[in-house]
């Protein structure tokens, strides 16, 4: 793990500028190389690997496939993903939940837009989530699966802590990773609401939906992001209904 140097670094990154896969079944958008698309510079900030914005189309998804040494986090913003993996968790991930998975030695998982309601009807429309990877603090860990509900007010109500692995966070996680450098951080916000930043040596900040203004860093609207090195404290307004993922790292892939 190495930490920055030098003065506070902010630098925004459009939702157009982003890698982009689409299959049919997949409208996919990665925020840094991914699967085919190679980039030497373009590989993670901080701890941070991945930040994929994907829908995927009813009845249809990721088949069952590996993974190994890594903390993955899916936060689902519209629509409902079942979860099925080689250690026998299953459920539905819907807007709300928490959902990390970490694959350790190595996990075989499957992820479906193929959710039923109690009456038996599938649920046709199109699911969107936002799943992002960070690197776990030891390679070859016993895999775990954790999901759990965060409460709508509180999402409302400020920056709500989603996942950590930092020990002063112990108190107020609604999940814990395996890395003690690490958290994610989540808020909806109404028009003129605000957020303040953690500060931080490594911040993502990802909107999710909508559109906000950074301190800093003007408008940002749905799918931009902003990566800051050694800042924090900066505001989020919302400029419309929005949500936004912060990802708060104290240390950065080597």
């Amino acid at each position: 793990m190495t930490s920055p140097v030098g003065s506070p670094k902010i630098d925004v990154r459009r939702a157009r500028e982003r890698f982009a896969t689409d299959v049919g079944w997949l409208d996919s958008k990665h925020s840094f190389a991914f699967g085919h698309h190679r980039s030497r510079t373009n590989t993670h900030h901080g701890l941070l690997l991945v930040n994929n914005d994907d829908r995927v189309a009813p009845g249809t998804g990721f088949e069952t496939h590996p993974h190994r040494d890594m903390e993955i986090v899916t936060w689902v913003l519209d629509g409902s993903l079942v979860h099925q993996d080689s250690m026998g968790n299953n459920g539905v991930v819907y807007p709300g939940l928490a959902q990390r998975m970490s694959a350790g030695t190595g996990i075989l998982h499957s992820e479906k837009n193929d959710a039923w309601d109690a009456a038996g009807v599938a649920d046709g429309t199109p699911v969107h989530f936002v799943q992002m990877w960070v690197l776990p603090d030891e390679r070859g860990i016993t895999p775990g699966y954790e999901q759990l509900e965060i409460e709508q007010d509180r999402l409302a109500g400020g920056l709500v802590t989603v996942a950590s692995g930092i020990p002063d966070h112990a108190g107020d996680t609604a999940i814990r990773i395996a890395n003690r450098d690490a958290a994610l951080h989540a808020a909806r916000l109404g028009p003129g609401r605000e957020v303040t930043l953690p500060e931080a040596p490594f911040l993502h900040v990802f909107v999710a939906r909508g559109s906000v203004v950074l301190e800093g860093a003007g408008a940002l609207d749905e799918g931009d992001a902003v990566r800051l090195t050694a800042g924090g404290g900066q505001r989020v307004t919302g400029a419309t209904d929005a949500e936004v993922l912060v990802w708060e790292m104290h240390a950065a892939a080597a």
